[in-house]
């Protein structure tokens, strides 16, 4: 009676945790008529883990991706210790979310480590932005930009994807000469949302494929997410300067 007893309060520990855990309810079916069902230790704490982890599963990067956005900050508490919860799950969903990565589920996969410590890597100093007025800035290099105010960050760096081999975004130090809501890409037959050009044909705008996609990349133009595409817009008046430096890897 006693053995049955111990085994009938880990089944209760392991559907409660089940149901818990947002895995629903499920049906413990026992060996036998006259004798309760065995529950080991291992089904136990994996169905705690599962639970404890709140339905985001534990990627290849889960410990560099929490030392990452510790780093970044602004996403959350995260443990840096490599083992899923639901405080990291949260941080890791808002991160993907913030930068358009797909699917935002929380797991720490390539693009997510790749997004993360391309980001952390930036220095924003290394701009080195006017004194006084807007400075736009593009790191090729690192694959991010963001906006410099009277010498200091104005936005946090973002995501961005500029020209691939064959069609290399230039270096240099240019001026804002062109924008519109929507510019029409003769060349290449689509539409540019936020265009805001600074040199020959190249410009800043909204990205019109999935940013992340590292074998594509622009004809020299600097994509952007819709939100910072729209943000930039916000931002830039004629005559401002863009920035850019570094060398995309590959070009």
């Amino acid at each position: 009676m006693a053995t049955r007893r111990v085994s009938a309060r880990l089944t209760g520990a392991v559907l409660a945790a089940l149901v818990g855990g947002g895995l629903g309810a499920v049906a413990l079916t026992p060996a036998s008529a006259g004798a309760a069902a065995p529950v080991t230790a291992a089904v136990t704490t994996s169905v705690v883990t599962k639970a404890a982890a709140a339905s985001c599963a534990t990627g290849k990067y889960q410990k560099k991706v929490e030392g990452y956005l510790k780093q970044l900050g602004g996403y959350g508490t995260v443990t840096v210790d490599g083992k899923q919860s639901t405080a990291d799950c949260a941080a890791i969903v808002k991160f993907q979310k913030r930068f358009g990565i797909q699917p935002a589920k929380g797991l720490a996969g390539p693009t997510t480590y790749d997004v993360a410590k391309r980001l952390a890597a930036t220095k924003t100093s290394a701009c080195k932005p006017k004194k006084k007025g807007i400075t736009f800035c593009v790191d090729l290099t690192n694959q991010t930009t963001w906006v410099m105010k009277n010498g200091k960050p104005h936005t946090k760096p973002t995501v961005t994807r500029t020209g691939y081999a064959g069609y290399r975004t230039p270096a240099g130090t240019f001026s804002i000469n062109k924008r519109t809501k929507k510019e029409w890409s003769d060349p290449y037959e689509v539409w540019l949302p936020y265009w805001q050009r600074f040199i020959g044909g190249r410009g800043f705008h909204q990205t019109t494929t999935y940013i992340h996609d590292k074998w594509r990349g622009s004809h020299g133009c600097v994509n952007l997410l819709q939100s910072d595409a729209k943000l930039y817009y916000g931002i830039g008046k004629i005559g401002m300067t863009v920035k850019v430096f570094g060398r995309r890897p590959g070009t």
